[in-house]
């Protein structure tokens, strides 16, 4: 996929300053290359998304220290990589990780606090039909999709409730409803 430069240092100086549109952007943009990137890795979709998910919230979380001079795909890889030795040095270091497997069916969330076009899209769906596409979704996702839309909580009450820092909840979400707003437009088109 070929990414326009000049457009990509513009959305990284927005996501410097906070714009959640940037934000998107760069996670539309990158998130099939990191997620690749780990299923080659991991050979587990479930780790791989987890992994990518880390990620991206802890880009979001320092995008300020991302020096443009270099490229920014880079730059997330090696983020990337990191946390998946990080993971693979607790999991070895746990002896619990070779009785259960509890740790790697953790679920995650994430979360927005602007409406967006998926957010609308959602809302706007007749509730049978709307948990019908919410059971297509992995589970982890339709979780955070039930805690924040039908259980009402907010983005810190799901942190909690999962265990998960707030920007993992953040990017989780915000996942979660791009792939239930394509599922939607995928139902509309046939």
């Amino acid at each position: 996929m070929e990414i326009n430069q000049e457009l990509l240092l513009t959305k990284i100086k927005a996501a410097k300053n906070g714009s959640q549109s940037a934000f998107n952007y760069l996670l539309d943009t990158f998130w099939d290359s990191v997620y690749g990137f780990q299923l080659k890795k991991t050979g587990n979709a479930y780790e791989s998304e987890d992994i990518t998910i880390q990620t991206f919230s802890k880009a979001f979380k320092r995008i300020e220290t991302f020096d443009e001079d270099y490229s920014f795909s880079t730059w997330l890889i090696a983020i990337s990589k990191n946390i998946h030795v990080d993971m693979i040095r607790k999991q070895k270091s746990s002896i619990r990780s070779h009785t259960t497997s509890d740790q790697n069916e953790k679920v995650h969330c994430i979360a927005d606090e602007t409406p967006t076009i998926e957010d609308k899209l959602i809302s706007e769906q007749h509730l049978a039909q709307l948990l019908t596409d919410i059971k297509q979704l992995k589970p982890h996702y339709q979780e955070v999709i039930n805690l924040r839309y039908f259980q009402e909580k907010s983005y810190k009450e799901i942190a909690e409730n999962l265990d998960e820092p707030m920007n993992n909840v953040k990017v989780k979400l915000l996942r979660a409803k791009k792939l239930l707003a394509q599922i939607i437009e995928d139902r509309k088109s046939v």
